[in-house]
């Protein structure tokens, strides 16, 4: 890996030292190209027009994202976000009143707050597995429960937004699978950063971004669909004309692929941006971006633990490119602006954004940095002087 090369591509590096990849990573300029290439081109040519010239190169976001999850181009669909997949995907499972959903303490807000939506509309029972002592979900206990309550879903985060692990996502999966339980994976803050096989992880779903560990553009996410679902014709609650056929009257047909799922206005510019990104990092290689950003992670985790005023709040078996820490009689907004007053850029998780496990943690807010393989060791050496500085 050329990381002078990779930085050189990257305009952000000039100026920023960027932690903050599991918000929004630094854009590489193939990616910047394609987005403005193409609002370049729909100004000269007209929208429509201009769909039609990339068309091929449209097709191939759906072929790069399939390579990247080890899938079909017609498992792939473009959303606007990760958590606009999740919604889809979970409109389209056929809830009756009295069924359940199974998911981990760690999830993400959004998706939390989707449950307790349907919760509250439609009194779907959440059911929530218990973490174990060293952390991440305890499969055990999520095995006892499907057994007893037999879920119509199960949802598990692959990489939680505000902890450090990465939850066993496959053997979850193979639980489902021997039981034939709907499977959502939200593979936000995984897909980029570690190999992901939705083949080995058995699920029905998996959302993704394109602005966080792919380092493509905001606006952009994509849904996995297994061919069970599609077969199976399930379909979101809010289908159009990119999704189904009209055919008469009083019917329609849903498409048989994962397109079913995508609105019939797609943000071309970003498509084609997205495209790029996933291109640069298959390219690039997802198991030496792995490597690469363990050892940067591990030299901040050393840091951190070096220092008495500060408390890692990561934990678990595995460990992702998301590092959580907090302080010692600090103010969030102190510490975050401080650091970016020295073009550091990191982020803040508050309480509640992950209100079970920060409340188990006994933390109130949590300085989340997350490296990717751009950076250097000289920006971790940096990094850890300006935390050490506010943490006295």
């Amino acid at each position: 890996m050329n990381i002078n090369l990779l930085r050189s591509e990257t305009p952000g590096c000039e100026t920023k030292i960027h932690f903050n990849n599991a918000g929004a990573s630094l854009m590489p300029q193939p990616v910047i190209g394609a987005i403005t290439g193409h609002i370049h081109l729909e100004a000269i040519t007209g929208g429509y027009e201009a769909a039609d010239k990339k068309t091929k190169d449209i097709e191939g976001f759906y072929v790069g994202a399939a390579q990247l999850l080890n899938c079909l181009a017609t498992n792939i669909a473009f959303t606007s976000s990760a958590t606009n997949s999740f919604a889809r995907a979970l409109s389209c499972i056929p809830f009756a009143e009295g069924d359940s959903i199974l998911l981990a303490n760690e999830d993400y807000i959004s998706n939390q707050l989707a449950f307790l939506s349907l919760q509250k509309r439609f009194h779907i029972k959440i059911l929530r597995a218990s973490s174990l002592p060293t952390g991440g979900v305890d499969v055990e206990d999520m095995k006892r429960l499907m057994d007893t309550h037999h879920p119509k879903l199960v949802s598990l985060t692959h990489v939680p937004s505000n902890s450090g692990m990465i939850q066993p996502v496959e053997e979850v999966g193979r639980l489902c699978n021997e039981r034939d339980l709907y499977y959502l994976v939200d593979g936000c803050q995984s897909v980029g950063q570690i190999p992901v096989d939705v083949q080995k992880i058995h699920c029905d779903f998996l959302s993704g971004t394109l602005r966080k560990f792919l380092r493509g553009p905001r606006g952009a996410g994509f849904l996995y669909v297994s061919d069970k679902i599609i077969d199976q014709k399930l379909e979101p609650l809010f289908i159009d004309m990119r999704g189904a056929d009209w055919i008469s009257a009083d019917e329609y047909a849903p498409r048989m692929d994962a397109r079913r799922f995508e609105d019939w206005e797609l943000p071309y510019a970003l498509v084609l941006g997205s495209k790029a990104a996933i291109d640069y990092a298959n390219n690039i290689g997802i198991e030496e971006i792995q490597i690469r950003n363990k050892h940067l992670c591990e030299m901040v985790r050393q840091g951190v633990y070096e220092n008495p005023n500060l408390q890692l709040l990561d934990i678990g078996a595995n460990l992702s490119s998301i590092i959580t820490l907090a302080f010692a009689n600090q103010k969030a907004s102190g510490v975050l602006q401080s650091l970016r007053s020295k073009d550091i850029n990191t982020s803040v998780a508050h309480r509640s954004f992950a209100l079970i496990d920060f409340d188990v943690k006994q933390v109130d807010w949590a300085l989340r940095i997350s490296p990717h393989y751009y950076n250097t060791e000289n920006e971790v050496t940096v990094l850890l002087d300006s935390i050490k500085s506010q943490a006295k």
